[in-house]
């Protein structure tokens, strides 16, 4: 059927950026919610080019779940939206299946039609529980609720932006086709900042920055990394929900992409040995009555008492965490001193190998650079695990904050000891959903080989939580 009987919508990228921006600053001036519905359901019922909206939601692990309602069904049913929450691994058990799905209509975005097809538009959705309340292995809606509670009691507002880094690599399916191939083939073997215009590489970057310009990123700077076929797009930061569900989006997009041009990208910590892996720096603030609490210009290294405290509690828990920022049996190759690794627990200006980083900033961009964080976690789990750490956990059981006495795990099971073993941990997360999120990555870590050894193994991408489908797990 052609484009014109269909009649479907398809913005250009102008218009997809202004609109896009408008809902953006409707969700940083914290725009009442009931208002924000009342418009996103008008326009809805107005715009008749619109077939279908696609609900977005993470399972307890960070995979990105979707499920397109249909347009005329969603503005009459969009308050009793149910599904099967015993399919979503990490969610309920068989015999207390049914969930409900919420709309956070603020977080409601017009994707180009080129890349996510006509007529459609996203909405992250929120997991409720049977009796009304949020649902408790929904981070995102742990760490909406955590912002919320800050926000009204403190004044604060949490902000994040993150460094994400992938690989792009041939052939559409090249991560599941790993136990085939045994190897991921570069599409590029230039290095940091080298891509010639037309190249496989600096197409796919080009496209994916202008379809996240369009849906409202407003980009920073976008280039290739270190290591061969590597690439980061940089955008500007956001309030912490906000910037979470940009991570979800960004790794969507540029699947998406690199999809339509047969090639696959990656955002395995490490899927190649011998080169740089991927990592997501998360740049973290904290904001009140317009004051960047981070910023004092007479203090070390020109941060304030306040942000090195953050710094304190985060360094005090590196261990305790860490499984919560690096979440896949692959993450720990990552953790390789020979490659920049950002393994060791301290707290650096310059040297790339802490844990934590103090960028140069000034009364706007101050800020504190957590940098052991994998590009595979849960974006909800490591915001909310970084500022609930960093603003509500221990302190002073460092004695020099710039020298390390100790490092993170290398391996897994040493880091899942450390989890299930703190107490801290149980806080954070609560003994239930706790307890879900260790047997999900003890079952990750038992399909593997126990030593990472110096080959990527088949089983640790296969059954890695952004690349598995169900059909394997059900072989098991």
């Amino acid at each position: 059927m052609s484009n014109e009987l269909q009649n479907f919508l398809s913005l250009s990228y102008e218009e997809l950026e202004e609109k896009n921006l408008e809902a953006k600053e409707q969700r940083k001036n914290r725009v009442d919610p009931g208002k924000i519905q009342e418009e996103r359901l008008r326009y809805l019922t107005d715009e008749k080019r619109i077939k279908a909206v696609t609900v977005l939601f993470s399972d307890l692990e960070g995979r990105l779940h979707m499920l397109d309602y249909d347009k005329k069904f969603l503005v009459k049913s969009w308050d009793n939206l149910t599904f099967d929450g015993s399919s979503i691994r990490g969610f309920t058990a068989q015999r207390e299946s049914d969930l409900r799905l919420g709309m956070d209509w603020s977080a409601f975005y017009w994707a180009p039609s080129d890349i996510f097809g006509s007529g459609k538009t996203l909405v992250f959705g929120e997991v409720i529980d049977k009796d009304g309340s949020p649902y408790g292995a929904d981070i995102r809606g742990v760490l909406k609720a955590y912002a919320y509670g800050l926000h009204k009691k403190e004044g604060y507002t949490l902000n994040a932006a993150n460094e994400i880094e992938g690989f792009l690599f041939n052939g559409k399916d090249a991560e599941r086709r790993y136990n085939e191939t045994g190897k991921f083939e570069y599409v590029n073997t230039g290095g940091y900042y080298h891509s010639l215009p037309g190249d496989p590489l600096r197409t796919f970057i080009d496209t994916a920055a202008e379809v996240q310009r369009a849906m409202g990123f407003e980009n920073e700077k976008d280039h290739p990394e270190v290591a061969p076929s590597q690439f980061e797009i940089n955008y500007t930061y956001g309030e912490v929900v906000a910037a979470a569900d940009q991570i979800q989006l960004y790794k969507l997009i540029c699947r998406q992409v690199a999809t339509k041009m047969g090639l696959t990208a990656s955002f395995l910590p490490k899927p190649v040995v011998g080169v740089n892996g991927n990592g997501m720096h998360t740049n973290v603030s904290v904001m009140k009555n317009g004051k960047n609490m981070m910023w004092d210009p007479k203090g070390d290294e020109k941060l304030s008492k306040f942000g090195w405290q953050f710094i304190d509690r985060i360094l005090t828990h590196g261990n305790d965490i860490c499984l919560m920022l690096n979440a896949s049996v692959n993450s720990y190759r990552r953790l390789d001193p020979h490659f920049e690794a950002p393994n060791q627990i301290k707290a650096s200006a310059v040297d790339r190998g802490s844990m934590v980083r103090v960028p140069i900033g000034n009364e706007k961009s101050s800020r504190v650079e957590v940098r052991s964080v994998g590009p595979d976690a849960n974006p909800y789990m490591v915001l909310y695990s970084v500022f609930k750490t960093g603003l509500d956990g221990e302190t002073a059981k460092i004695k020099n904050l710039r020298t390390a006495d100790s490092y993170l795990p290398d391996n897994i099971y040493d880091a899942m000891k450390n989890f299930n073993d703190a107490e801290w941990t149980t806080k954070i997360l609560g003994a239930d959903v706790k307890g879900r999120y260790a047997e999900l990555k003890q079952a990750s870590a038992d399909r593997c080989p126990r030593l990472l050894g110096t080959v990527v193994k088949p089983q640790e991408v296969q059954f890695h939580h952004e690349v598995y489908n169900q059909w394997l797990w059900n072989q098991f």
